[in-house]
This record gives structure tokens, sequence and C-alpha cells, in this order.
């Protein structure tokens, strides 16, 4: 079993940054891909972004590209979420998922290409 915690969310004014943080354990997750994804208050949980066992693979929704950059530290057992240039839009839960790679080691976006989920961490975009 994998275990998922995330941290790092928070209240910030539009136009600022927040890094996110999943720390896996339980299990090496080197080779998994991870995700991120949000729920916003009344909608479906939506995918964020997503990399590869070894990083060299990522994928984002384009609502987040070229402002979000997800990343891993193997040896940490982690993975973040850089987020910049926040709007008021991106106000959500975040959840940090995991894929076991017996289903597969590439990122995806969809939901139920992930095993295992943390609690998520909210974060509040004030305009």
């Amino acid at each position: 079993q994998v275990q998922l915690v995330e941290s790092g969310g928070g209240l910030v004014e539009a136009g600022g940054s927040l890094r996110l943080s999943c720390a896996a354990s339980g299990r090496t997750v080197s080779s998994y891909a991870m995700g991120w994804f949000r729920q916003a208050p009344g909608k479906e949980r939506e995918f964020v972004s997503a990399i590869s066992g070894s990083g060299g693979s990522t994928i984002y929704a384009d609502s987040v590209k070229g402002r979000f950059t997800i990343s891993r530290d193997n040896a940490k057992n982690t993975v973040y979420l850089q987020m910049n240039s926040l709007k008021p839009e991106d106000t959500a839960v975040y959840f940090c998922a995991a894929r076991n790679p017996v289903l597969g080691i590439r990122p995806r976006p969809q939901i139920a290409a992930y095993d295992y989920w943390g609690q998520g961490t909210q974060v509040t975009v004030s305009s």
C-alpha cells in the first residue's frame, strides 16, 4: 500500500505562488507515475498535472500550462507542484495520486488511472 500526504496549501492573493508537496510512504514510488488533481466546490475532480516515475515525461491541463510545474525527488519519495500566477479559479482542494506501475508507467490525465490518493490540501486564491 502507498500512503500519500499533501501539504503546502493555503491562502494566497491572485498572482501569487504556492508549492504543494506530496510525500509518499509505505513503498518507494520512484517507478510510479504521479498526478495532481483538484476539486472545486460543487465541481467534479479534474486533472491538473502528472509526471512519470523518472520525471522525464510530464503532462498538464491546458488551464495550468505555463503557470504550474510538476517535479519529483525520488530520493525523498516526494512529488511537487509549483503553482505560479495563481488565479481565483485555481481555488480548490488539491489531491495527489499514484499510479501502480503494474497497470502502466505513463502519466495519464484520467482519474481512473490512479490507484492511491491523498486526503487533499486546500488552496484558496483571493481576488
